[in-house]
């Protein structure tokens, strides 16, 4: 049974004229999904679009429409909050190629149904994407809204790589730039971890050659062992020995079994089996399979010195944007040796920027987490760019962007 379904409530604009990709097609119409939060100053200078991670989505603030759980930066996106939408016009939207409502590969091909009303869907036909591809999808959407510059630009993870994109491709749209817990490229690991989850999908006889849907199933399997495997990437060895240790489930044993016992290959002695076991279960049920092979895949060809000789500071020559780069001491998916690399191509480039590191046992999921240190960097970056933007202290009068 395909369990997975999308809402039909998003807040969405259709774009006729579509994107042209780096691939060289044009795909045409565009639907971008998005939410906004807080109201947008009469100057329409205050707006901070925040890029959400692979698995996120444009939910940023706000209960998640298929699960019930509050939206993945509740704690730092609202009144008050870092990110404060008191002052701030906060953008989020659905990347391209992701489910929950832009266009992706669970969209039709074209608007035309067949007689019997059903219209084919792209499935695994569906252009290849770059993370460049989503920031100009992102990009339509920001010129609906009538803003000419962002205050700011936000994300983690492959949110911070679209910030990094923006920064590179837009450089005169965004005023200040906050990339968290990325990198100016993809490591090779991180590739070959994709990769392992990639084929986790395609291994699953229900994947069906990317036609699932037309089977009334999904890949569930394959699905769950990706968000498994990626899961543990988002961690660190002092977060799983704190949480989970060797700690088994109530009525199994710490010790090897009697040899006359059966074996218990595949059940859930560990807690962290169970832990992971959830993460993949309740994972399927919101994301589609072709759109974590999609997403992966743009994340891969992620390299801003490709055009540049191997020379990341050209990628940013000139540029007018501050910076504020974060990273995580625990994070050995985007390591600190990372965010180093983008800084000295940032100096060598002259640009504006600081550097942070957050001394964090949490792993790369910290920026998601409980982290007062990194919640005083984000609210100082802002309230100093916010200064040197000559801002006001908060919008003058409820004037919200169009089709908000």
């Amino acid at each position: 049974m395909n369990t997975f379904t999308t809402a039909r409530t998003h807040s969405s604009q259709i774009f006729p004229e579509g994107v042209v990709l780096e691939c060289g097609r044009r795909l045409a119409p565009v639907e971008i999904a998005y939410r906004t939060y807080g109201t947008l100053s009469p100057a329409r200078d205050n707006a901070i679009l925040i890029c959400h991670a692979l698995t996120g989505d444009q939910y940023v603030a706000e209960p998640h429409p298929l699960t019930g759980k509050p939206g993945w930066w509740d704690r730092m996106v609202g009144p008050g909050k870092p990110i404060d939408t008191d002052h701030f016009f906060v953008i989020c939207s659905n990347v391209l190629g992701g489910c929950m409502g832009s266009t992706g590969p669970r969209s039709p091909k074209s608007a035309d149904a067949y007689p019997d009303g059903k219209t084919e869907l792209w499935g695994t036909d569906f252009p290849p994407l770059t993370i460049r591809d989503m920031v100009r999808g992102q990009e339509l959407l920001i010129r609906h809204f009538g803003i000419d510059r962002l205050f700011a630009v936000i994300g983690g993870s492959m949110g911070g790589m679209q910030v990094l994109e923006w920064a590179v491709t837009f450089p005169d749209k965004v005023f200040a730039a906050m990339p968290i817990a990325t990198a100016p490229l993809h490591s090779a690991q991180n590739i070959a971890f994709n990769e392992v989850s990639r084929q986790a999908i395609a291994a699953d006889p229900d994947f069906a050659g990317g036609r699932y849907w037309e089977h009334d199933a999904i890949p569930a399997r394959g699905l769950g062992v990706a968000r498994m495997m990626a899961h543990i990437t988002y961690l660190s060895e002092e977060a799983l020995t704190r949480k989970f240790g060797r700690r088994t489930r109530p009525g199994q044993g710490c010790t090897p079994p009697d040899a006359g016992q059966p074996a218990s290959l595949f059940s859930e002695i560990f807690e962290v089996e169970s832990y992971l076991r959830h993460q993949g279960s309740s994972f399927v049920r919101r994301f589609d399979a072709n759109s974590y092979l999609t997403i992966t895949r743009a994340m891969d060809w992620m390299d801003l010195s490709a055009e540049h000789d191997g020379d990341f500071s050209a990628a940013f020559a000139g540029t007018k944007i501050r910076f504020c780069v974060v990273c995580f001491s625990s994070d050995w998916l985007f390591p600190t040796s990372q965010s180093r690399l983008l800084v000295r191509a940032l100096n060598k480039a002259a640009a504006n920027v600081s550097f942070v590191e957050i001394d964090s046992d949490k792993g790369h999921d910290a920026f998601l987490l409980d982290e007062p240190d990194f919640d005083r960097t984000v609210r100082g970056f802002l309230a100093g760019a916010a200064e040197q933007a000559g801002l006001s202290s908060r919008p003058a009068s409820p004037d919200p962007a169009p089709g908000v």
